[in-house]
């Protein structure tokens, strides 16, 4: 039996996926694994997470070694008998991990943002990258909109930021702040973090980057500017704020949000996205399938949580209700708490996507282990805005029945089912993303 068809059963049969290094095949030269792609990632959580890995596996004197070449290195371990064992990570953007899949120089792909379906089909003779096997989320991220310190600007809107970012908005004074010019500064072309931005903020709106803004293939340096330039703004990476400031966002109708963990986690906050690594369907790296297994366990989880990013442990949130909300959702907020974790379906249906997938274990494990199966779980769902209201009620009332139908089977009796329509909507509905992300079922424990 390959160890491919090993991992698969042991999968489907829920049995522990952990393994021993003497299981993991180690090439003559001694290395494992290929890593290439999003710098978000392979800047620090990628190699953190091998680490953990190898620790994991056995492996002593785990430690890295950095070539001369910028944001790459190689992490190595020794077996028991001195055999040396290294990955390889190299972080020149999101784009750069595709094609290296597609030529071979790559065993996984490490990606700050979806992977785009020109890259799918491209990648078709490896297999469905968009299958639950392929895509994996190891966590979430948040784009952090950043000033100089002393800005006094707290807030701003997507409509804003479009502008800024397009150079149709060219002073402070403009937006009701203070400082004159605006000095914009982006990541570089390869980037994820770039992509997500021009997806969630310029795109959608017509609108391209300004071809002045100083672009950078570094998080670190891109936010050290800023913070350096009082007339400056930039989009990074949560864990790369640094002595930058953090705004909230407001994104169509949403409440104004701050990059804070929580409104992250659920993927309320407008600007929150995933962060994925990719795993070719009929690979045969077994170190691979090893890396996507420890990432997705609470161990590799609470290295997520170390470097910066939000993992996706869950936990009980308090929720302070207050008057945009409707009122039976605050009397919900003040005798419950309200799971970080928002269920999420595939485009243009009621299928979960692969996160939510990922999240039913989750939640399942943390309802048995504080004992709530019994009557003590409302699902909340929401929508998009419709032209009738009642057809938006029962939509969301249906996507919270799909979320139910998934957790009945594990012994969960459900206390209520609520559907609350395009009430409280998290993003604009002008654009499929926003639509999808307003598309969302919340869970509720008493």
């Amino acid at each position: 039996m390959t160890l491919r068809v090993l991992f698969l059963l042991m999968l489907c049969a829920g049995l522990p996926l952990t393994t021993s290094a003497s299981d993991l095949p180690i090439s003559e030269n001694g290395l494992v694994l290929r890593i290439q792609g999003s710098n978000t990632i392979g800047a620090a959580l990628g190699p953190a997470l091998v680490e953990g890995l190898m620790r994991e596996q056995g492996l002593l004197k785990v430690h890295r070694e950095v070539p001369d070449k910028a944001n790459e290195l190689r992490i190595v371990g020794e077996t028991a008998q001195g055999q040396r064992v290294a990955v390889d990570v190299a972080a020149h953007g999101s784009s750069t991990g595709f094609s290296a899949l597609k030529n071979a120089s790559a065993d996984l792909a490490a990606s700050s943002r979806p992977i785009k379906d020109s890259e799918r089909l491209e990648l078709e003779p490896l297999g469905d990258f968009k299958s639950p096997e392929a895509e994996q989320v190891i966590a979430i991220d948040g784009l952090a909109i950043i000033l100089h310190p002393h800005n006094p600007l707290n807030q701003l809107n997507t409509e804003q930021l479009a502008r800024i970012f397009s150079g149709e908005a060219k002073t402070w004074e403009e937006l009701g702040g203070r400082g004159g010019t605006i000095h914009l500064y982006a990541r570089d072309d390869q980037s994820g973090t770039y992509d997500t931005f021009k997806e969630l903020v310029l795109s959608r709106r017509g609108k391209t980057l300004n071809s002045a803004a100083k672009r950078f293939e570094s998080s670190e340096q891109l936010s050290d500017a800023v913070s350096q330039d009082p007339q400056g703004i930039g989009f990074i990476g949560l864990p790369y704020v640094r002595q930058a400031k953090a705004v909230a966002i407001v994104d169509g109708q949403s409440q104004a949000m701050p990059p804070l963990n929580s409104l992250i986690a659920t993927e309320d906050y407008p600007l929150s996205r995933r962060l994925f690594f990719y795993l070719p369907p009929q690979g045969k790296n077994p170190w691979a399938q090893a890396l996507v297994t420890f990432a997705q366990s609470s161990e590799g989880q609470a290295i997520v949580a170390a470097n910066g990013f939000i993992a996706q442990t869950v936990q009980a949130m308090t929720v302070t209700p207050n008057a945009l909300m409707p009122e039976a959702y605050q009397a919900l907020s003040r005798h419950a708490q309200r799971l970080s974790v928002n269920f999420r379906f595939e485009e243009g249906s009621a299928t979960l996507d692969n996160k939510a997938r990922q999240d039913l274990s989750r939640v399942l494990d943390y309802i048995k282990q504080h004992d709530k199966t019994a009557r003590q779980v409302t699902l909340v769902g929401f929508g998009d805005a419709k032209s009738d209201p009642a057809r938006a009620d029962l939509l969301s009332k249906l996507r919270a029945m799909a979320v139910r139908r998934e957790l009945v089977k594990g012994g969960v009796v459900f206390r209520e089912i609520r559907g609350f329509g395009a009430e409280m909507p998290v993003a604009t509905n002008s654009a499929d993303e926003g639509r999808i992300k307003n598309r969302r079922v919340e869970v509720w424990v008493y």
